[in-house]
């Protein structure tokens, strides 16, 4: 599958940072041409996980699946992960993503967002297992949606992007250490989206 963009694509080259300082968030707008979201909402083994809020069990504001090389598991927002095996579809996605940023990936987390209530809240990714300065490579599928960053101790540093079908979003350097990020609800009805984010675990 040939899911590039060729006319867009910059390899090893810089995309836009969106961040003022104290970090590196590289987007590049329509990376990949095929609109694969069909095929994702249909191959993918979507679970519901749920987490713990004052004591009361309740389910997250969207569906998730992991995928990985091996069989090691990850722990997130207090949830025990078992990979999947990547499917070709996946790695087709993944190997794109690699060859943009220069940045092997051995894990993806996959968030089905099916409406404007589904969100991610305000976190960043500086688990143990993703080492210092991590590269995340995150790519959308679907409808748009609001991503948003904020400074971690300069509480008037905000920024909002739009991320679209087929965009690929890097976040790399001191970003994690600086920056929370987060996909709010919102009111405005979208369509479903599938966010994909490549990781690398120690």
């Amino acid at each position: 599958m040939d899911l590039f963009n060729n006319d867009e694509v910059n390899l090893f080259g810089q995309g836009q940072n969106l961040l003022p300082f104290d970090g590196e968030v590289l987007l590049y707008p329509y990376f990949f041409k095929d609109d694969v979201f069909a095929r994702l909402v249909e191959e993918t083994p979507w679970k519901q996980d749920k987490m713990s809020i004052y004591g009361k069990e309740v389910d997250f504001p969207r569906l998730t699946a992991w995928y990985g090389d091996s069989d090691e598991v990850y722990v997130y927002s207090g949830v025990v992960n078992v990979p999947v095996k990547f499917s070709p579809l996946l790695n087709d996605i993944k190997q794109a993503a690699e060859q943009q940023c220069g940045h092997q990936f051995n894990t993806a987390l996959l968030n089905y967002y099916r409406d404007g209530n589904d969100s991610m809240g305000w976190h960043s990714d500086d688990e143990t297992e993703l080492g210092v300065n991590p590269v995340i490579a995150s790519v959308s599928f679907g409808a748009s949606r609001m991503f948003q960053f904020k400074h971690k101790r300069q509480k008037d540093a905000k920024v909002s992007v739009e991320l679209h079908n087929g965009d690929l979003l890097i976040m790399q350097g001191k970003t994690q250490h600086n920056w929370l990020h987060q996909v709010p609800k919102t009111a405005k009805k979208p369509g479903p989206r599938i966010n994909i984010t490549f990781r690398s675990i120690k």
